[in-house]
Order: C-alpha cells, then structure tokens, then sequence
C-alpha cells in the first residue's frame, strides 16, 4: 500500500531554503472570507488558501508566462554560479548576463572583484542570492 500511495505524495510546504516570505495587506472582510473558508474545511489554513489562489493564477497565465521567458531568454529554475564559473568566463574573455525566472545564486567564495570583472548584467525575477559585498559591488549591474 505505501508503494502505492508514494506517487500520490504531493509536498505541502516548501523547504525553508526553497521559498521566500512575503507579507501582503488584506481588507478585513478579505481576509474574514479567507477564514470563513479555513474554518468550512476548504483550506486548512490562510497560508494554505493564499498559495493555491497564487498557483491558480499562476496556471491560469501559464501559456502567456511561457511566451514572455522565451521572448525575454530568462532561465527558468535554480541557477547558481560558482567561483569556477566565473573564472572560465574571464580565461575565456567573456561577460555574464545572468537572466534569471526563479532563484540565482551566487557562491560565497567569489570576490567583488571577479564578479565585476564578469557580470555585465544581473535580471532576477524572483530572489537573488549573494553576498551583501557582491549585491553591492554589483548593484549598478542589477535591475
């Protein structure tokens, strides 16, 4: 029975290192109608009503969200870019512009100096993960 039940496992909650908070202002008879709907069982918390209303939408303007990564080359997804990374872009005489849907990261053994001699340009839809040093060695590159 669990063989079977393992393909039915759906995760609830992100890992902590997979997600990001936000806080949002709701009207009280909003946020009275979201508790209405927790407590008939629709949703077992706000939490929980808030991230299905977001994927919903998110579903709803999937094909549109396709067409904009593609038109804007965005990588969708995790990237991360290590030290190694940047230094064959500078033996290679290149620039990075990192275009990212999702999260990028940055490891925090690259030096401001190797990502301003790398990094042309930093576009993050969603998070982006560095140092404070390299956000502000980089930050007239990041928009």
């Amino acid at each position: 029975m669990v063989g079977r039940m393992a393909g039915n496992v759906h995760e609830l909650r992100p890992k902590a290192g997979d997600s990001e908070k936000i806080t949002i202002n709701l009207g009280y008879v909003d946020l009275g109608h979201i508790d209405l709907m927790v407590q008939e069982g629709f949703y077992s918390n706000r939490t929980d009503f808030i991230r299905t209303a977001i994927r919903n939408q998110l579903e709803r303007h999937a094909d549109a969200v396709k067409r904009s990564v593609a038109h804007k080359r965005l990588d969708l997804g995790l990237r991360h870019y290590s030290r190694e990374d940047l230094e064959a872009v500078r033996a290679a005489g290149q620039t990075l512009h990192i275009h990212v849907l999702g999260l990028a990261s940055i490891a925090h053994d690259v030096t401001p100096e190797l990502a301003r001699a790398t990094i042309g340009s930093i576009v993050v839809l969603g998070a982006l993960r560095a140092s404070p040093a390299l956000k502000a060695a980089l930050a007239d590159r990041i928009r």
